[in-house]
């Protein structure tokens, strides 16, 4: 074989989102763009806010001299300043640029984290229906994720967490806002998460950290609170990326921010320093840290997503669907009319409309509709989605 067992394994298991996105990529050049409704990845169509496209061009036109050279592998001091006082701003603790290493978006930030805290054979727990890159990260390090199942309306329940909870656990993957359902947890549910890590922590002899994955922090519905983990958890570790909150995804941007809370935060800050420049991510572009730093307080217009948040989950209610409206993000987890959730989204490609199976999430039964779309791709679906309805109620 010219390929290692491991990457033969991993294609074999491939992302359903990239299976399905790549699906559509060849209905529409077969059946043109405008006839496919595609709502399978997180790309936002929308344009950054006006003001990151005039700081753009502000730093392509400064003649200074080093600009695009190498900075410590942390990240430039000054970003990484200006990304501490706002995380201060927000209470949880004094954050100072050594609590901050600036990443490859939030992919590279977890690889960073799990590298840094975790060893080969111990375990990450996660909620499901989780985001299915997760698994992969996991694997990168010889970790093992395992799953603990989501309560009613996708939310925390701390007790099944502390079950999962065994001797090789180093660390709790979540993220809030969900990716897929939107989910966002609340105070109370992870207030007792972390009392229960503190528990966990001392019971078993070693540290067992929370790692919140929140790209979606800015992006919520109805005045909804995303809860601070840094108030709540004390071994806390939060990691995000601006690819959502200022439609930048192309742009690779993120950080990791180590809650002041933590013991030892200079030696996990060097830990993560090095682990991001050995994983070969090296520095994340200096460009796109300049441009970041002092947009902390921005985030993209979420009118857009509010209306197409409406038209779905009025669309589709309408039609016969049970599903739970998310609280933030741009994702819909509706639950599907077939036990087989890919029979089901294999009947809504015939009518020309991508979704991705729960199954990918580890939800089964379910399936996602990434609604980061222009309106008119949500009202265009609905008569296919009440068809599929129907088709699906004919074969039970």
């Amino acid at each position: 074989m010219a390929i290692s067992k491991n990457m033969a394994a991993a294609m074999g298991r491939s992302s359903w989102i990239r299976k399905m996105f790549e699906e559509g990529a060849r209905l529409k050049a077969l059946r043109g763009p405008e006839n496919v409704c595609d709502f399978t990845l997180g790309n936002p169509t929308g344009e950054p806010p006006a003001v990151v496209k005039r700081r753009l061009m502000e730093l392509a036109a400064d003649p200074s001299p080093g600009t695009h050279r190498y900075m410590p592998n942390a990240g430039l001091t000054e970003t990484r300043a200006q990304v501490a006082r706002y995380l201060s701003g927000r209470g949880g603790g004094t954050f100072t640029e050594n609590h901050v290493i600036m990443t490859v978006g939030a992919g590279g930030g977890l690889n960073v984290v799990i590298k840094s805290l975790c060893d080969p054979g111990d375990e990450a727990l996660t909620v499901a229906p989780y985001f299915a890159e997760y698994s992969f990260y996991a694997s990168n390090h010889s970790v093992e994720l395992k799953t603990v199942a989501s309560g009613a309306r996708f939310g925390l329940e701390p007790e099944r967490i502390e079950k999962a909870i065994g001797p090789k656990t180093r660390i709790l993957l979540l993220n809030s806002p969900n990716n897929p359902t939107g989910a966002v947890y609340d105070e109370s549910s992870l207030r007792g998460t972390g009392e229960i890590l503190e528990r966990k922590s001392k019971e078993h002899g070693r540290p067992i950290y929370l790692v919140m994955d929140e790209p979606y922090r800015k992006l919520v519905y109805d005045s909804v609170h995303v809860t601070n983990i840094f108030s709540v958890v004390r071994r806390a570790i939060a990691v995000t990326s601006h690819s959502k909150d200022l439609n930048l995804p192309g742009e690779r941007i993120g950080y990791i921010a180590i809650g002041p809370g933590n013991d030892d935060c200079a030696t996990m800050f060097d830990a993560m320093t090095m682990a991001n420049r050995i994983l070969g991510f090296v520095n994340a572009p200096a460009l796109q840290q300049r441009l970041v730093g002092p947009l902390q307080d921005t985030a993209a217009d979420m009118t857009v997503y509010s209306e197409n948040r409406k038209i779905l989950t009025d669309g589709l209610r309408q039609a016969g669907y049970d599903l739970t409206p998310p609280d933030g993000g741009f994702y819909l987890f509706p639950k599907s009319p077939l036990e087989d959730d890919v029979e089901f989204t294999g009947m809504l490609k015939e009518r020309n409309v991508l979704v991705v199976p729960g199954a990918g999430f580890g939800g089964p039964g379910y399936f996602r509709i990434s609604f980061c779309v222009e309106p008119q791709v949500c009202r265009r679906a609905l008569p296919a989605f009440a068809q599929a309805m129907q088709e699906a109620r004919a074969k039970l």
